[in-house]
């Protein structure tokens, strides 16, 4: 049986694409995935973490909810559903450019479309390209997974309190309050 002949599609064509109608693309391994907008359990957690990491922060950087980055220059386009970038890679973006490389701390919100091989892939992704942790919360559970490049996951819950690399801490609990 005859294949059908496919190429992965660059930064250059994805970027022509007119936003779908409710939802977003990513580009994955030069693949196009759409994104369906967050369910609302899943967009309140993005917020609440928004405001917690905002103001631990401080102007220590910028955080922001479905921030979008290119973690490689040729076939990759995601978005975090929250991210902290620093205030040095901030100011070196420029305002019609995309961050390029993966936001310092880059956080997802498990959600039932989410996939374990999708979840670790774009850990690794994120991790090998300038993130200093990834973070994976998991609603259903209480609890998140936080990784480093050093190949180290730790997973916090009730009760516990997680090291900020920027200052300070963030009690796990205050995420799912």
């Amino acid at each position: 049986m005859a294949t059908t002949p496919t190429r992965l599609m660059t930064f250059e064509e994805f970027e022509q694409l007119p936003d779908p109608p409710g939802g977003k693309y990513e580009l994955h391994h030069g693949e196009l995935f759409t994104l369906a907008p967050p369910r609302h359990d899943h967009y309140k957690i993005q917020q609440r973490l928004l405001r917690l990491l905002m103001n631990a922060a401080g102007d220590a950087g910028e955080v922001g909810t479905e921030m979008g980055f290119r973690p490689l220059p040729e076939y990759e386009y995601l978005y975090a559903d929250v991210a902290f970038l620093s205030k040095q890679r901030w100011v070196k973006t420029p305002a019609k450019g995309n961050i390029q490389g993966s936001p310092e701390l880059v956080i997802e919100v498990l959600s039932p479309s989410n996939s374990v091989v999708e979840m670790q892939d774009r850990r690794k992704l994120c991790l090998e390209t300038g993130s200093r942790e990834f973070w994976i919360v998991n609603l259903d559970l209480h609890q998140v997974e936080v990784s480093t490049p050093d190949g180290r996951s730790i997973t916090y819950k009730s009760g516990q309190e997680i090291p900020l690399f920027f200052g300070g801490t963030l009690a796990a609990d205050q995420i799912f309050a």
